[in-house]
């Protein structure tokens, strides 16, 4: 293998020369010393688990990845501006001048509406929805040992119940997708007893049924044809060595009242297990037709995740990302806004996926409407990516996004596991710490006054005042006028 052959001819020179300084000169130790000890780094590089990165390339991967690192302790992934991609200066948090002591435990947020009878306890910083065939399967199951070890879930993503997302004993959210992977009769449509039986399973605690997600909002997704293997083929239920095509649109239903009955069906078939949908939201309009459905069949989801048009994926168009649909800030704003319009906000729990990577990020995303969050690039990063830009390859240094089982062997999952927990538990206390000095202890307690952007020179307004948040039914009461045509338009019978 060619990333090997570094090692091998440093290997091979530092033979020549100690024997050439055994059998000829002395001399010849000038070269062989500087070479024996280049190969030992290199199999030092070949043996150790802690870099996945120069494991998989000994010697070459200190020259070409040298921002490769073990994890300070304590510490996150990186430095949080440069894990989110992004540092937002225009705004900040309000402290107190009476803050609290923190919180020994962190909070949890109880997932489950009245339909719901197996409710579950999220925590604040979950792991984002990543499949099994975009990540490897250690990969996959490092995350779920991270999971598992510090209490928290991980979204499977819309590539299955792998048995990777199960041998690790996490807390899992199973995500179906428009593709049905996992749950798929042979013609590509939903199969209710197939999906039943999964989502029994004691390791499913939520299922989410996803409708887009924000790099690829409308569009398919595809996973290329290099990375589906005989398992994935056999845990999606498609043909080896071929591209695997989500379609853009869900085959079970057209409208938002069909969607609404669909989602109560599968909680039914789950067992009473809170059930939602993740989407990245595009027009206000649809998403009232939504709650307006909710509203006539009274019936709710128990949770709906809002990803954000920044967020990332290599299964969708590069042009996509950041063009269509709302910021996660718009989205998180509108939905909890339209929830509380029509009185259901308390019945619905709102969870907010893209560019989370700090403590601060996930009270900027409280504050903004969410009860939980979602990270995904930022988990990745602690479980060994470098952001080499090789998804699409199957040629991924580190061994987290490929199926090539002799890169993947790489990744230790025991060690990145451990990465996993600390980088969740680190940011979450983080969090907590930072709530106290705004005085709070739950995430209840903060408001839209608790966030301040600066709007210009000597200017600038909290999201109270920047921003209309709509009082409990107030849309069925009566709409203001800024929602009042889009509230009027809003059809439970048609997204369009």
């Amino acid at each position: 293998m060619r990333r090997f052959l570094p090692l091998l001819l440093v290997v091979l020179g530092a033979a020549v020369a100690t024997a050439a300084a055994a059998a000829l000169s002395a001399r010849w130790w000038f070269a062989a010393g500087p070479l024996l000890a280049t190969a030992c780094l290199g199999v030092r590089d070949l043996l150790q688990r802690g870099r996945s990165v120069t494991r998989n390339h000994p010697l070459l991967g200190r020259l070409r990845y040298p921002t490769v690192r073990a994890l300070p302790r304590g510490a996150g992934p990186e430095h949080p501006a440069d894990a989110a991609g992004e540092h937002d200066g225009h705004e900040y948090l309000v402290p107190s001048l009476r803050p609290v002591e923190a919180a020994e435990e962190p909070p949890v947020v109880r997932v489950g509406g009245p339909d719901c009878s197996q409710p579950y306890d999220m925590a604040l910083l979950n792991v984002s929805a990543m499949s099994f065939g975009a990540l490897s399967s250690r990969a996959v199951l490092a995350l779920n040992r991270g999971a598992a070890l510090g209490r928290f879930a991980q979204d499977t993503g819309e590539g299955g119940l792998s048995e990777h997302h199960l041998r690790g004993g996490g807390d899992l959210v199973w995500e179906i997708g428009t593709g049905y992977f996992g749950c798929r009769t042979s013609d590509g449509g939903f199969d209710e007893r197939v999906f039943a039986d999964k989502a029994a399973l004691p390791e499913v605690k939520c299922v989410s049924l996803k409708l887009s997600q924000g790099a690829a909002p409308g569009s398919d997704s595809v996973l290329p044809g290099v990375k589906v293997g005989v398992e994935i083929a056999r845990e999606r239920g498609v043909p080896v060595g071929e591209p695997v095509v989500s379609p853009p649109v869900h085959r079970t239903f057209s409208t938002p009242r069909e969607l609404v009955l669909f989602l109560a069906r599968l909680r039914e078939l789950a067992g009473g297990k809170p059930t939602g949908f993740k989407l990245c939201v595009g027009s206000r309009r649809e998403f009232l037709a939504v709650c307006r459905a909710m509203a006539a069949e009274g019936v709710t989801p128990d949770f709906v995740v809002v990803d954000g048009s920044e967020g990332g994926t290599g299964a969708a168009p590069a042009e996509f990302a950041g063009r269509l649909g709302m910021p996660l800030t718009q989205g998180l704003i509108t939905v909890h806004n339209a929830l509380a319009g029509v009185g259901l906000r308390d019945r619905v729990r709102i969870g907010a996926s893209g560019r989370v990577a700090s403590g601060s990020d996930i009270v900027r995303r409280l504050v903004q409407g969410a009860d939980y969050t979602n990270a995904a690039r930022a988990m990745m990063l602690a479980v060994g990516c470098v952001r080499a830009g090789r998804c699409h390859t199957g040629a991924c240094p580190a061994g987290v996004a490929t199926q090539d089982p002799s890169r993947a062997r790489a990744l230790h999952v025991a060690g990145k596991a451990r990465e996993v927990r600390r980088y969740q538990r680190e940011t979450v206390r983080d969090a907590v710490r930072i709530m106290a000095a705004m005085g709070v202890r739950e995430p209840g307690g903060l408001t839209p006054a608790h966030l301040v952007r600066r709007t210009g020179p000597g200017a600038e307004c909290s999201y109270a005042e920047l921003y209309e948040w709509l009082a409990p039914g107030e849309l069925l009461a009566g709409p203001p006028e800024s929602w009042a045509a889009d509230w009027k338009a809003a059809d439970p019978d048609s997204f369009g």
